[in-house]
């Protein structure tokens, strides 16, 4: 390899890395719920397609669109691996990425390649720069990303695109779509009410955006106020909406879906028929999947039993620490950021470790102990469960916090502390550059002192205590591996994402007895801090 700086490997790395400072410009610094910029004139994007000359392509593309608010990543990553095993070439355009930006690309299953993904970026990038003007400004982040998905997959002329809302569905970047084969709205609740509105009513107004006339759609089982919005906007639409029926695990033959968590049997449902309703409208099956309550493809079958998806109901043992018993600090990684994820999250969080706790592994590497009789015997060890947690601030921790204690108090799981951080990455960077900050950066951890306050308020009232003397149990923690943290009985603030990892892995060091089990949550964006500092 030419070290000199002109080698391939370099020339990508570096390309690679410019193309995320030109991405990373194209990120606002307003807030999401401002609408005071012209910049979010959705029919914008309509000007965007026509510079890029995506216009027919994207008539041609067969495409499937779900909105939601939660599940709807999970629904297209199963709607995709179905298909996939189906025969098909695949397209998936989802979001948010964890790590790496092209994990939102995604074409047969794998992400897209740095290589490929250069080709279209600077395509994409140059053309809109060089035609752009104050009148059509260039796009802003999220905009951009689906015009590139969408010139991906005209390029490598995939047979189904599945496109997932980025937020909401009427003004949404994907919502360019004009005729799709088939939409989804997957499980409504209560998220992005600074923009969407705040009932489920108007929640549901928004999703059913992506409803176009004439085109079939589903849903899971919804509240009624979300429902009876639905059927309205359908119904004006002359859109045949219809309830998916949550999957029964029996016509899985013996296999397990391959995300975990009770809720994901609803999302298979939704895109089962999602996948079902696509084959039947492009010509490939005459077959009615929808009413086979006995038995599924064994393609379906497949697809539902191999997916995967980072970020979702995740279990991941820490790969870097230095231990005598690897394994002992695991980390369970959930994205729930609403009441009603918060929810499934405890309820899998408290299921998953209690498998753990009971599983020939956790025997296996336990400590060998003297027994009277002079033999060494295996002794299980104890688990302790840690919380390490963050969320945006537009977010209210009120409605979140309480689901999960409450949630995982129901099913016998007590966390013995909570930890705060901050996100590593930043909102207004891409790439390597998100994730580094500057050493004598002041970090502002107000929020999350925030968060922990709404905790001690929460353990104190559990305990009995008085929360108004909740402050004045916060003090800062001397120790050097701690430095700037703010610590309690019940919680700590640590002041960056690595300190709270040290920590944990120091506590596991001192006390080989105990197995760590870590909830990480709240936020997708803290998910993929994490993913980054524990995987090899």
């Amino acid at each position: 390899m030419d070290k000199g700086g002109n080698g391939p490997e370099n020339t990508l790395l570096s390309s690679y890395d410019e193309a995320m400072e030109a991405l990373s410009s194209l990120i606002t610094k307003r807030t999401r719920a401002d609408k005071s910029n012209s910049g979010d004139r959705f029919d914008l994007m309509f000007d965007y397609v026509k510079i890029l000359d995506l216009e027919e392509p994207i008539k041609q593309m067969k495409i499937i669109h779900v909105a939601g608010t939660k599940g709807k990543g999970s629904t297209c990553t199963f709607t995709e691996s179905i298909l996939r095993n189906c025969g098909f070439r695949t397209g998936l355009f989802t979001s948010p990425h964890l790590i790496d930006v092209r994990e939102r690309f995604r074409l047969d299953g794998l992400d897209i390649s740095e290589e490929r993904f250069l080709e279209y970026f600077w395509w994409c990038f140059d053309r809109l720069k060089e035609i752009t003007s104050d009148t059509v400004p260039m796009p802003t982040y999220f905009r951009f990303l689906a015009l590139l998905a969408f010139k991906i997959f005209a390029a490598v002329q995939v047979d189904v695109v599945i496109l997932e809302v980025g937020l909401g569905g009427k003004f949404d970047a994907t919502n360019v779509v004009e005729y799709p084969i088939v939409c989804g709205v997957a499980s409504l609740g209560y998220d992005h009410m600074e923009i969407l509105g705040n009932t489920l009513g108007q929640i549901a107004g928004e999703k059913a955006g992506i409803f176009k006339s004439g085109v079939p759609a589903f849903t899971v089982p919804q509240p009624e106020e979300a429902m009876s919005v639905l059927e309205q906007k359908a119904s004006e639409l002359d859109v045949n909406l219809q309830v998916a029926a949550p999957l029964d695990p029996s016509l899985l033959s013996g296999l397990h879906l391959g995300l975990e968590g009770e809720h994901q049997y609803l999302n298979a449902g939704l895109a089962i028929a999602l996948c079902s309703t696509w084959l039947q409208r492009t010509g490939h099956v005459g077959i009615n999947y929808l009413n086979q309550t006995t038995s599924l493809p064994e393609e379906f079958i497949k697809g539902l039993a191999t997916v995967s998806l980072q970020g979702r109901a995740q279990i991941v043992s820490d790969q870097l620490i230095e231990s005598e018993s690897p394994g002992d600090l695991v980390f369970y990684l959930d994205g729930a950021h609403s009441p009603e994820s918060m929810d499934a999250c405890a309820k899998w969080f408290c299921l998953a470790t209690k498998e753990d706790y009971n599983s020939p592994y956790n025997q296996a590497s336990s400590d060998n102990r003297p027994h009277e009789s002079g033999h060494s015997i295996p002794v299980k060890k104890s688990s302790t469960q840690i919380l390490l947690f963050n969320c945006m601030s537009v977010r209210d921790p009120q409605l979140l916090l309480p689901r999960l204690v409450h949630a995982c108090a129901s099913h016998g799981v007590h966390f013995k502390k909570a930890l705060f951080v901050p996100n590593t990455s930043v909102y207004n960077k891409v790439g390597t550059a998100s994730q580094s900050p500057a050493a004598d950066a002041q970090v502002d951890v107000s929020w999350q002192m925030a968060l922990q306050r709404v905790w001690e308020n929460l353990t104190f009232g559990e305990k009995g205590r008085d929360p108004k003397n909740s402050d004045s149990t916060c003090e800062a923690v001397c120790d050097d591996a701690e430095k700037g943290a703010h610590s309690t009985e019940n919680s700590t603030v640590f002041t960056s994402l690595p300190l709270a990892i040290n920590w944990l892995r120091d506590s596991v060091r001192k006390n080989q007895s105990v197995r760590c089990q870590v909830l990480v949550t709240g936020s997708l964006h803290l998910l993929g801090d994490v993913l980054r500092l524990i995987k090899k």
